[in-house]
């Protein structure tokens, strides 16, 4: 992964050559999507102003002041304005990403609903609302409401006919005891050695969203190597855990005091090692490989023998990739149906190869086979 650059103002933004990944590009955040290539990424995570309308100053019980959400970008005049913002940003978005990519919108009750059907309306098709439950939560000090415990995640490919988003199914289940995982993810505040803090003590960024959150977003629906876009990249959450995970990101970023801690926390991110980044994946995703493509690489040779498990049926290997037993021809499932006088069989766990005095299923040479055709496209 290419060393962390700024570029420091959008009238300089270089896109040849992919020059912008691994960037912060300074800006506004439609400005500088409308210079990036079309279709360049492969999914977004935004995590756009709430405006959350607050008026006045928050007190605790004790009457210490609420360090709550009052900067000048969650400003917006009127829900029309902020709905003329949303449709602005997502437009550029649609625009850059992939006909196969995702994108990621988090928010809250103030804001995440118009921002779902501003994404219907212009052709995203939602795929996920997903719940991020807080286990620390900030209190409702007034207590006219009850306190906000989640905020809600939309995840949506880029319309409906969109084939072959990337969702790493099988890693989440493991992940999560073999069970499917859920849409609604517990997770704590970002807090302590994580929130970054200026030299006075105070918070850099007051929505800092934590790492484990958006690792469990970018594991579940991007690969290695892969392209992230965050449009409001604020603290660098997202640069930091996509460099972490060997993917690459590009940031957009309009104040400079983000930026500078966001290139400061990600300058110091070490890259797992290629090992750790491997993801799980299905049967059903893997190359097919035939069973006459183990004669074609010599892996096997007409006339060897085969056996099921426990040695009580046998049937030889022909030159055309099918094999014969007693009166039996066909397929490699097939014979192995007829064998058993079954309906049907799984010819790579049924038939085993004598190896080194004792059996080892056909599927192994399978295994064997798909690595030589991934490294051959790699």
């Amino acid at each position: 992964m290419t060393a962390l650059r700024l570029v420091a103002e959008q009238n300089s933004v270089d896109v040849s050559h992919s020059a912008w990944l691994d960037t912060i590009l300074k800006g506004d955040c439609v400005a500088a999507m409308e210079k990036l290539p079309a279709h360049s990424v492969d999914a977004i995570f935004a995590d756009p102003p709430y405006n959350l309308q607050l008026e006045g100053t928050l007190h605790r019980p004790d009457q210490s002041k609420v360090d709550a959400v009052d900067d000048e970008w969650d400003q917006f005049e009127s829900f029309a304005a902020y709905d003329a913002f949303t449709r602005a940003w997502l437009l550029a978005a649609r625009r850059v990403l992939k006909p196969n990519g995702t994108i990621w919108v988090i928010g809250s009750y103030h804001n995440i609903f118009r921002v779902g059907a501003i994404m219907q309306d212009l052709g995203f098709w939602l795929l996920n609302d997903v719940i991020w439950r807080k286990t620390n939560p900030m209190p409702n000090f007034r207590g006219r409401r009850f306190q906000n415990a989640h905020e809600t995640m939309i995840w949506a490919s880029r319309d409906r006919d969109a084939k072959g988003y990337t969702f790493n199914y099988e890693s989440m289940k493991a992940a999560n005891d073999d069970v499917q995982m859920r849409s609604d993810w517990l997770f704590p505040i970002c807090t302590g050695a994580e929130r970054l803090k200026d030299e006075k003590g105070a918070k850099v960024h007051p929505t800092q969203k934590p790492e484990a959150l958006l690792a469990r977003v970018l594991l579940s629906s991007t690969k290695p190597g892969d392209v992230v876009l965050d449009p409001f990249f604020g603290s660098g959450t997202t640069g930091a855990v996509a460099k972490r995970l060997g993917r690459h990101f590009v940031g957009i970023e309009r104040e400079q005091a983000y930026i500078d801690a966001a290139q400061e926390r990600i300058a110091e991110v070490k890259p797992l090692e290629h090992l750790a980044l491997e993801l799980l994946v299905s049967k059903r995703a893997e190359p097919r490989v035939a069973f006459a493509s183990l004669l074609d690489t010599g892996l096997i040779k007409p006339g060897t023998r085969l056996f099921d498990a426990k040695r009580r049926h046998t049937a030889v290997v022909r030159a055309d990739g099918t094999l014969s037993s007693g009166t039996f021809a066909g397929s490699i499932h097939k014979v192995g149906a007829q064998v058993q006088d079954a309906e049907a069989c799984n010819g790579w766990t049924f038939w085993h190869y004598e190896r080194a005095g004792g059996l080892t299923p056909i599927d192994e040479l399978r295994r064997v086979a798909r690595v030589g055709i991934e490294r051959a496209g790699a």
